[in-house]
Formats: structure tokens, sequence, C-alpha cells
């Protein structure tokens, strides 16, 4: 019986399931919900595209109608030398053409004799059209053009931000799951090196093994005890880097508290919560990918630039007709009363203009030859992160089957060390191997999870928990 009981002691030490899950635990689909919703840096892609919206409200005051009034009064020596009084009312409209309204009422003692009008005043009524420069795109028409495509570019920009925030967090999610597997792993550890050195001294004192046992086990144990300490602390760091993402309403910060876990058998998850399972490159719509969208629209703002500098080619002519009328004759239209004119005008050389033009010729083919880059490199890239994670895959179904025959090893070990026919020694060094091939298991899923994250980032699919 006083040497039954050491070796039950020793051998209950091989248990290599982990411990109780703890009180809560946080999955990766709800914490990257409280990301998307939460995070500041996720606020703040939004509020560029609020921005941008404000810009298209604000370039469409362009064609706001306006009214103008122009008011003098000259007295000197109790002489009123002028009273002038103008009233506009214009309307732009898209196509530079520019309908207006106004009244003049004139008189005084020295009055310029072309701003002579009737008694009661002179209304009119008028069109300004533009026939050569400015017809077909001016400074108006771009602004509201450029504003609408900013708006596109900046929804595209914040899909783009909001999929960067969320890859970094998932990334310190997985990072934080490595490490408390990684710190179970060693407490299981330890727990069964400091069972079997009890048992060992068991042993000892029934003059079963030699007393040099008890050292190496106890060296062991110790060993276990700095990788224990060691791992604690960079799972500690890791809550930590995982808290900076954590975030509720109104701004307000939180942190990841003690026996909260990440979720078990994560491997089985992940690509379904980042939507990556099953992808393929052909099922990619890279027409509406965020990192296309944003270049087209920056080629869409360039060619707005290019036709607007084009147009700076051709003279300034514009043709305004008015007609003409007293107050309580307007409605009696007669096209004998009127007033009409032509502004022309036309640089010699166009050297500005033309230098201006090839400039934005060039910037427009250089963004072009820039997206049809970056929509290569792109599938390039997606198409190597599908080809990874299919190899982790395979990886991980080795180290697992690692695993299992190095504990298939180490349980053949124990059985022959109770019999007496093997040594502490090789049962060190067959659970060293487990060990080593245990983390090995940890790392290749941690780099399964994160090329998932790499593809998750490259998709740019932040509509993914929707």
């Amino acid at each position: 019986m006083k040497r039954i009981l050491p070796i039950l002691l020793f051998l209950s030490a091989i248990s290599w399931s982990q411990n109780n899950a703890s009180d809560s635990i946080l999955t990766l689909d709800a914490y990257l919900g409280y990301v998307k919703q939460f995070h500041p840096l996720v606020k703040q892609a939004n509020l560029e595209v609020s921005q941008a919206q404000a810009g298209i409200i604000a370039a469409r005051g362009g064609f706001d109608p306006k009214i103008e009034v122009d008011y003098e009064n000259k007295q000197f020596k109790s002489t009123e030398y002028y009273d002038l009084l103008n009233a506009t009312f214009k309307i732009p409209t898209w196509y530079g053409i520019e309908i207006k309204a106004g009244f003049d009422q004139m008189e005084g003692v020295y009055l310029n004799p072309q701003n002579t009008v009737p008694a009661n005043g002179l209304a009119m009524a008028g069109i300004s059209v533009p026939i050569g420069q400015g017809l077909l795109i001016n400074n108006r028409m771009a602004d509201l053009r450029k504003a609408k495509i900013y708006a596109n570019l900046s929804q595209a920009e914040r899909d783009l931000e909001v999929a960067n925030v969320l890859y970094a967090a998932a990334n310190g999610y997985f990072n934080w799951y490595r490490s408390y597997n990684e710190y179970k792993l060693y407490e299981t550890f330890l727990t069964n090196a400091e069972v079997r050195f009890n048992g060992i001294k068991g042993l000892i004192t029934a003059g079963d093994r030699p007393a040099i046992d008890s050292i190496e086990a106890g060296i062991l144990v110790k060993s276990r005890k700095l990788s224990l300490e060691q791992s604690r602390l960079k799972l500690l760091k890791s809550k930590l880097e995982l808290s900076n993402f954590l975030w509720f309403e109104n701004n307000l910060p939180l942190e990841l508290q003690d026996g909260i876990s990440p979720e078990s058998e994560l491997e089985k998850k992940v690509e379904n919560t980042l939507k990556t399972n099953g992808l393929l490159l052909a099922d990619i719509d890279f027409q509406n990918h965020p990192k296309i969208r944003s270049l087209q629209n920056k080629v869409s703002i360039l060619e707005v630039d290019k036709q607007l500098k084009g147009d700076l080619l051709k003279p300034t002519i514009d043709l305004n007709y008015n007609y003409l009328s007293e107050p309580e004759f307007v409605r009696d239209f007669n096209t004998v009363n009127y007033k009409y004119g032509i502004n022309f005008s036309f640089p010699l050389f166009l050297r500005k203009e033309r230098g201006n033009f090839k400039i934005a010729k060039l910037k427009l083919q250089d963004a072009e030859l820039d997206l049809k880059f970056e929509d290569q490199v792109l599938r390039n890239k997606i198409d190597y992160q599908l080809e990874e994670i299919s190899s982790l895959k395979n990886q991980i179904a080795i180290a697992n089957e690692l695993v299992n025959d190095f504990t298939t090893m180490l349980d053949a070990e124990e059985r022959i060390f109770f019999f007496g026919e093997s040594s502490l020694f090789l049962i060190n060094s067959r659970e060293n191997s487990l060990l080593s091939t245990s983390l090995q298991q940890i790392e290749t899923e941690f780099r399964f999870f994160v090329a998932n994250a790499d593809l998750f980032k490259l998709i740019a699919n932040p509509q993914f928990n929707n």
C-alpha cells in the first residue's frame, strides 16, 4: 500500500485536458461587433462620410438663386447729385446659363445720361448664355460633380478604415487567444510536474527509485513555474492590448476583466465570423471593392479637372439679352425695348491653359495606371492568401496528429516507467516533445487566424456582421 499511493499520484498527473471554463466567454463575433459599433476610429470614419455629404450641400449652393441690391445716394450743398437703386434677382442653371430679373430707379441733377430711366423705374428680365467657355462645364458644375464623387470616395475610404480597425482588433483577439491557451497549457504541465514530483518522492521513500530522481523532477517543476510566469506576463500584455479596442457608449473605454476567456474551438468559427469561408477568387466582386472604388473615384475627380482645364482652351463668349419695360407695362411684351451685349476674350498663346491641361492629362494617366496596378496587386494578394489559408488548414491537421502521437508516446513511456524499465529522463524528454508540439499547434492555429484576418482586410468587407 505504501508503494501504490505514490504510483497512483504519479499516473494521475497525465491529464492533458484544460481546466474548467471561465465564468464568462467573450466570443470573436460579439467582440468585433462592439468594436464596429463603438470604437472611436470607426466613428471618425463615419464622420468623414458626413463631412463629404455636407460638401455636396455646399456645392449645390453655387446654384442657389441670389438677390442683389445696390443703392447709392449723393447730397452736396442741398443738391441731390444722384439717387441710384439697382435690384437684381439671378437664377444660375446647370449649363452656365443665368436667368435674371431686375429693377432700376435712378434720379438726380447730375445723373449720368445712360442711367436715365422713367420716373417709375425700369424693370428688366433677361438671360446670359455662354456659348464658348463655361457652357458644358464650369466651376460650379465641376464643384458639384466633385462633391458627389468625394461622397462616394469617402464611403469607400470609410469601408477601408473600418476594415483596418476590425483587422487590428481581430489580431488583438487572436493574440489574446494564443496567450490564453499557452498559459493554460503551461498551467497543466506545471500541475503534472508537481504531481509527478510528489509521486517520485513517494517512490524514493519506498525505496523504489534513486534519490537523484527527485532532483530531476524538482528541476522540471521549477522550469514549468518559470514558463508559466513568462506566459502569465504575456497573457497580461495581450489582455491590455485587447482592451484598446473595447469601448462602449459615450466613448467609455472598457477593460477586459479577470475571469473572461476567449471562445473555445475558434478554428471552427473564425472563417464564418470573418466571412472568409469557402471563398474563391472568382467569387470576389473587385469592381465594388472599397480599394478599387476609392481609386476609381480619384480617377473620376481627375477626369472632371481635365474637362475643366480643357474648357479653358475655348474662348470666352457670353451673350446677354435683357427685355426692358416700365413696371406698369411689364406684361405687355414689346421686343422694341431691350438691351443686349456680347463679351469676348481669348488669350493669344494659351500657354497657361495648355500647360494646365497637359498637367491634368498626365495626372489622370498616372491615376489610371495606379488603378490597374493596384487591381492586379489586390488579386494576387487575395489569391496567395487563399492558398495560405488552405495550407495552414493542412498544417493544423498535421499538428493535431503530432500532438496525439506524442501523447501516446508519453503514455507508453509512463507505463514502462511503472514497470521499472524506463527513466525519468526519458519521460521528461517525451513530455518536452509534447509541450513543444503543443506550442507549435497553438502557433499554427494563430497563423491560421491571422491569415483569415489578412484575407478579411484584403476583401475589406466591414459589413460582415450586419
